[in-house]
């Protein structure tokens, strides 16, 4: 049973990270992929647009090496966590009983039916990651408190989600839940559980 947990951008200068993070080695070692927000990496990418104005798809590119910044620093804070790019390493990686950081190089310019663009994020790739790798369930984390029974379209409405997740979200066959920052615990007797039984969670 492998999870799919994306660890919001926000996090990166969050006293928390480090439980999430040693929360993935130990409880998820063999069954959790962690996917990285870009956090401070990917927002320098947004004011340097914002200077020069380059093309999305340059920006695109370099948020993807925003993500993969922070997919680095988190595998040096947990050594036990393994850095993996393709769906076969990172499979691999999990066969030997090791929980996996992705290392999302392998979609900087390949990333079959998504214009690149600021609507697409981290949640959205994290969606798509779990779906590649027929994974259980999807877990995001967030900073903010997230209010329970919230759609999402409400979510992506006030910020909270990216423009393309709900749409992906209709089609995936697969339990999604948002959490808060301080929801470890209850990340923890999810990923433990059965999925099937939190399917439909925020539709």
């Amino acid at each position: 049973m492998t999870w799919v947990l994306k660890l919001g951008g926000s996090l990166n200068a969050h006293p928390v990270l480090r439980d999430w993070l040693r929360l993935a080695a130990t409880d998820g070692a063999g069954r959790v992929v962690v996917v990285p927000g870009g956090g401070a990496f990917t927002q320098q990418v947004r004011e340097a647009q914002a200077t020069w104005h380059f093309d999305e798809l340059a920006a695109h590119r370099m948020a993807i090496l925003g993500m993969a910044q922070t997919a680095l620093m988190l595998a040096a804070l947990e050594p036990a966590l393994a850095l993996a790019t393709e769906a076969a390493a990172i499979d691999a990686e999990l066969a030997r009983g090791r929980a996996v950081v992705w290392l999302p190089l392998d979609v900087m310019s390949d990333w079959p039916g998504v214009e690149p663009g600021w609507g697409v994020s981290a949640d959205s790739l994290a969606l798509w990651l779990a779906q590649r790798l027929g994974a259980e369930g999807l877990l995001l984390v967030k900073s903010c408190r997230i209010e329970p029974g919230r759609s999402f379209e409400e979510l992506q409405a006030s910020g909270v989600l990216d423009a393309q997740f709900p749409a992906r979200a209709a089609q995936a066959a697969l339990p999604i839940e948002l959490l808060a920052h301080d929801e470890a615990a209850r990340a923890r007797r999810l990923v433990a559980a059965d999925p099937f039984l939190h399917r439909g969670a925020h539709r």
